[in-house]
């Protein structure tokens, strides 16, 4: 049996990690994915955390040495012995036995945080919405799921920036794809525009016939350091969906995992459609699939050699500085 394919999908808490994952398992189908979150290799339960007066995003409060082994396990096909972190109530629970599969989704905070964890993964997607944006998610997730007041999830924020900007957010210069979701002037603040930098790691589906002028369409932003797709929230569904066909076509020994979950989120108890958020989710799964059909003729996957060398370059240039 081929080695399984490693999709890592890291962010700041609240980011929408679990929103990507979670549709991406239902398209491969959960029998085929071992899906890890890595908030489950935290040290210390809640009431530790506040005790040590530490927060969950340093690496000092994660087993990182086990999260490295785990990976490690999982890319040789094996299975694992996962610890349980309980975010209703911030408390472990018994550890799971979790079997090896064709894929592995693998989200969390710190998933990037060293080489070795790096080397680990055949896709590397960051996301990174806007800080205002992500705080306004995180506050209405942990009062409705994690029991927390608004209070205390706008202190938490606080206490937590340092370690974000220490720790988190130089983690997005390590991705193969990097999606912000952000809201577009004036629009519907549940249809989010998304904005993907698609890095030269990864041989990316040809997106140009689709390059418009900004009409409702997607269009490339060139400015500052990464150049990045746009894709309106309100794009035309018309064009949404020729750009889907033009990607399935490419993926035709995959059509069985087309699915009617693409795009779909919750929005309250409300379930609505977002045709930018299923062109994000499509792009990932093609580079997942990709990927296991090069490693399923004896390829090493679907990451260049050139990303390798850049990589070791920003390393050395950094250390000389």
């Amino acid at each position: 049996m081929p080695r399984p394919v490693i999709l890592g999908i890291v962010g700041d808490s609240a980011a929408g990690k679990t929103t990507i994952s979670g549709a991406l398992v239902d398209m491969l189908g959960s029998e085929q994915v071992t899906h890890v979150a890595t908030d489950d290799y935290h040290k210390y339960d809640r009431e530790q955390r506040k005790e040590r007066d530490i927060t969950p995003l340093h690496p000092e409060c994660n087993y990182m040495d086990i999260i490295a082994q785990h990976l490690s396990l999982i890319r040789e096909g094996e299975p694992i012995l996962k610890p349980v972190y309980q975010h209703a109530d911030g408390t472990f629970g018994p550890p799971e036995h979790v079997a090896p599969r064709p894929f592995a989704v693998v989200e969390g905070l710190l998933g990037y945080h060293t080489e070795g964890l790096r080397d680990s993964y055949d896709v590397r997607v960051y996301l990174a919405p806007p800080e205002d944006l992500r705080r306004k998610w995180k506050v209405k997730r942990d009062t409705s799921k994690r029991g927390y007041t608004e209070d205390e999830v706008l202190a938490d924020l606080d206490k937590r920036e340092p370690d974000s900007a220490q720790f988190i957010r130089p983690q997005e210069r390590h991705a193969d794809v990097v999606i912000r979701f952000v809201e577009s002037e004036g629009g519907d603040p549940d249809t989010l525009d998304a904005q993907i930098v698609l890095r030269e790691s990864l041989q990316h589906p040809d997106l140009s016939p689709f390059l418009g002028d900004g009409d409702k369409g997607i269009t490339l932003i060139e400015e500052g350091p990464d150049p990045y797709v746009q894709i309106p929230g309100d794009i035309e569904h018309q064009h949404a969906e020729e750009i889907q066909e033009a990607m399935w076509e490419k993926l035709h020994f995959a059509s069985h995992l087309r699915s009617e979950r693409l795009g779909q989120l919750s929005v309250g108890d409300e379930s609505k459609h977002s045709d930018s958020l299923a062109l994000v989710q499509l792009l990932i799964l093609y580079h997942m699939v990709t990927a296991r059909a090069a490693v399923a003729v004896g390829g090493e996957g679907a990451r260049s050699e050139d990303n390798d060398a850049r990589e070791n370059d920003e390393k050395d240039g950094a250390e000389e500085s």
